[in-house]
């Protein structure tokens, strides 16, 4: 029945409008529509692409045609492309806007002007309200995604959000959608985002990962305070390539920028699904002179399909303030509010699932859950001068507030009152950013050094406490207090890093070659005070100081002019912190693990097709391995992966495009190994590929299969793996009226059987049951259909 209405509503969406076409022409542009046939006859059209030196698409250059009549003006659209009609007489075109250098072309009167390919060069790289690196085009090093997809599709989930970017990224949930996300990426398993090399992700320039977290270093949770109708831009660095970016970067960076105002005065959605799921969002976003602004509020509940209703229920709010105070001025502000909580299924044993004493959705403990609360609040100031030198900065302060129960093992090590935890995270974060732009020339050479710094403080009571019914007083029961597999933690924790960094870029031979280096110098200090107990108490107490350099360098060559293609070779080095309790602890240890990354690939962008080769090596200092006993982390030794990257994107017609990725991972080990110990729990094959249609009856549809492969769970046993999976998702936005859309969504659109995240360990289901080592896992989603009504009214000029 759900494919019968899914046809149904495709039909009516995509077929009905056929019939009610009128076959009128649209309007050429550029054309006065009282233009007689004589004005046609004595015109011809000047059209073509804006692009930079290595093929990426340059939108909102003005293009100013001077000819014996006057000026005619235009500007590129979104892929750089500009057409528009001009007299036969000869012409004088001039290119400009923002950071970009002014370029003027002559054209004769039988001079050919139509599909142009006319280069550009930024004075600096185009700038947004984050320290940030922009790339339109497909390349190695960059993808940037625009927002439309993301605020078009009916997401209740931040897993939604990252699957969306297709980046080569497996982003799996823990608990059924409250917990952080599991980050897999080249062939490494982050856990919840900070460990083995980490995946580094920023809103608007505020670091989401937390060090010395409660339940995992570098931990993802506050991305459930991210509105997806907020979002502008997602710009993802594959790999730890930039300057800017040091503490979790090593498998890449991933760029969330938001909106600083919105289309409308007024926009609500409402939006219901199966899993009695309802979500709203409302925002206002008024018009004022000099000023973009808007404030707004998302809800979102689910019980999802689990046995034990989830009950996750996530309150937001955010608002933005941006003041003009000059052309080239800005000052502005943002703050962030959100409330989550929810029950959980936990990860259950797949043995359990097999013999059917467990359903797929089942639960074993039904105090496993949690809170988090969270607030932050931000101001900004950018300021750009004629020369084109920009200097941008920032300063966040953040709160947050984070409680999980969980049960892993049952009752493994407990088995009169059971495993239960509760995690305890409660920080207060400051910092800042500073970045300056400062473009130079070197004879007829155009460079730019880009230099700043930042800084970030985190204050942490962190603990973990044996619990039971959410009681965190297990540890003194009977029994248990001198039971040494009873642990109980807390510690106060202190982490502050600061660092300066330089990046310099220069392009030689008319811009077909371009130079990058830079370096980064991180210090941390960690300072933790507190205590373990198991059969005896242990004290934590003391301080670490480590720095640590980071060089970059990034070559590309465009060797053609007319030829579209680029090749390019990157290398960087990234690092990611260690648990300060476990640095104080084990002060003879590094606190700092780092990643070598090289990457070498070539692209081909043109206006019709794009696609990109990539290669890549990673060399690790050390995995990081999280101990769930007491929430630290230990080191297992250095690691290697290799492997390559395909990416393409085909456009069909001004309305579809089709595009795909594949990452694969040829091999990850341990590299002093003998025997060969591979690297665990993370998929080598991550691939996509998607179906979009836009601009077509008012109607935009995205159609997208994602897969991984299976992967090992055991270093040495290669037949103990975790099974892949296939899923498809769908999306859809009708424009019903100028002022409302019509949305529907579709999640696991087959209805396919599958598990978001595995891991092996021991277990006892019971006090008396059998201890046995067995796959655990978090079930996916099955079929989740949303439907939604967008409401916007005074549409603004």
């Amino acid at each position: 029945m759900l494919r019968i209405a899914c046809f149904l509503l495709l039909w009516v969406v995509f077929c009905a409008p056929l019939f009610a076409q009128t076959g009128r022409s649209a309007p050429i542009e550029g054309v006065d529509p009282n233009l007689g046939s004589a004005g046609l006859q004595i015109s011809r059209v000047l059209s073509g692409v804006v692009i930079t030196n290595i093929y990426e698409a340059v939108p909102d250059v003005l293009i100013e045609v001077e000819t014996a009549d006057g000026i005619i003006k235009t500007t590129s659209d979104s892929e750089g492309k500009f057409s528009l009609r001009v007299p036969s007489k000869a012409l004088s075109v001039k290119f400009s806007g923002k950071n970009i250098e002014p370029k003027t072309r002559m054209f004769g009167p039988d001079e050919k002007i139509a599909d142009l390919r006319v280069r550009i060069e930024f004075v600096v790289p185009p700038v947004v309200e984050s320290v940030n690196i922009q790339a339109d085009a497909l390349a190695p090093m960059v993808d940037s995604k625009s927002g439309s997809v993301i605020s078009n599709t009916l997401f209740g989930r931040d897993d939604q959000l990252i699957q969306s970017l297709n980046a080569g990224i497996n982003a799996g949930q823990h608990e059924g959608g409250g917990k952080s996300l599991e980050i897999r990426r080249y062939g490494f398993n982050s856990d919840h985002g900070g460990v083995n090399g980490g995946l580094k992700i920023l809103v608007d320039n505020v670091q989401q990962n937390q060090g010395t977290q409660g339940h995992g270093q570098g931990y993802l949770g506050n991305l459930k305070s991210v509105i997806p109708e907020l979002i502008e831009e997602v710009t993802i660095i594959n790999g730890p390539f930039s300057a800017g970016y040091g503490d979790f970067s090593g498998l890449g960076v991933v760029l969330i920028n938001s909106r600083e105002s919105l289309p409308d005065l007024l926009t609500f959605r409402i939006q219901g699904g199966n899993h009695n799921t309802l979500r709203t969002f409302t925002a206002v976003s008024p018009k004022i002179k000099n000023a973009k602004t808007y404030v707004a509020h998302e809800y979102a509940g689910t019980d999802g399909p689990f046995e034990a209703p989830l009950g996750y229920r996530r309150n937001n709010f955010s608002g933005s303030f941006t003041l003009n105070a000059s052309n080239n001025r800005d000052f502005g502000a943002r703050f962030s509010l959100g409330t989550n909580k929810y029950a959980s299924s936990g990860q259950i044993p797949l043995d359990l699932v097999s013999n059917g004493s467990l359903g797929r959705f089942g639960t074993l403990d039904p105090d496993n859950g949690g809170t988090t609360d969270t607030g932050t609040i931000k101001g900004f100031y950018r300021q750009s001068f004629a020369s084109g030198t920009t200097i941008k900065a920032d300063a966040f302060v953040t709160r947050s507030l984070f409680d999980l129960y969980s049960n892993f093992t049952f009752f493994l090590s407990d088995p009169v009152y059971g495993d239960e935890i509760q995690q305890h995270d409660s920080r207060l974060i400051e910092g800042g950013n500073l970045q300056v732009f400062y473009p130079y020339k070197i004879g007829d050479r155009r460079a730019v050094l880009t230099f700043g710094g930042d800084v970030l403080l985190n204050q942490v009571n962190v603990g973990l406490y044996p619990s039971v019914g959410r009681n965190p007083n297990r540890k003194f029961l009977p029994g248990n207090v001198s039971n040494p597999d009873v642990l109980l933690t807390r510690a106060n924790a202190n982490i502050s890093n600061a660092a300066g960094y330089v990046q310099n870029s220069i392009s030689f031979f008319d811009g077909h070659l371009s130079l990058e280096t830079g370096l980064r110098w991180d210090v941390f200090k960690y300072t933790a005070t507190g205590m373990e107990i198991s059969d005896a108490e242990l004290r934590i107490d003391g301080s670490v100081t480590e720095t640590k350099l980071q060089p970059k360098i990034s070559l590309s060559w465009s060797p053609i002019e007319d030829v579209p293609v680029s090749f390019y070779a990157n290398y960087g080095r990234g690092i990611a912190s260690q648990d300060a309790r476990s640095v104080v602890k084990n002060p003879d240890a590094p606190p700092i693990s780092t990643t070598d990354f090289y990457q070498f690939g070539t692209s081909f962008n043109d206006s019709a097709f794009s696609g990109v080769f990539t290669g890549f090596l990673i060399e690790r200092s050390n995995e990081q391995v999280y101990i769930p006993d007491d929430g630290s982390i230990e080191l297992a030794g250095p690691t290697r992966s290799y492997g390559f990257e395909l990416k393409g994107s085909a456009r069909v017609n001004r309305n579809v495009v089709i595009n795909g990725s594949v990452t694969r991972v040829v091999r990850s080990y341990f590299k002093d190994s003998n025997p060969r110990e591979f690297v665990v729990s993370a998929p080598h094959t991550v691939a996509n590929a998607g179906l979009v249609l836009s601009d077509l009856f008012d109607t935009e549809m995205y159609l997208n299969w994602r897969h991984i492969s299976n992967y090992r769970l055991d270093g040495f046993d290669e037949s103990l793996r975790a099974s892949g999976h296939d899923v498809v998702d769908f999306a859809l936005k009708k424009r019903i009226r100028n002022w409302v859309d019509l949305n529907f969504s579709v999640d696991n659109l087959f209805n396919k059987s599958y598990y978001e995240t595995q891991n092996f360990f021991e277990s006892r289901v019971t006090p008396t049951s059998p201890i046995l080592e067995r796959i655990h896992a978090t079930p996916g989603y099955s079929t989740t259909v949303s439907i939604g009504v967008t409401f916007r009214f005074g549409q603004k000029d």
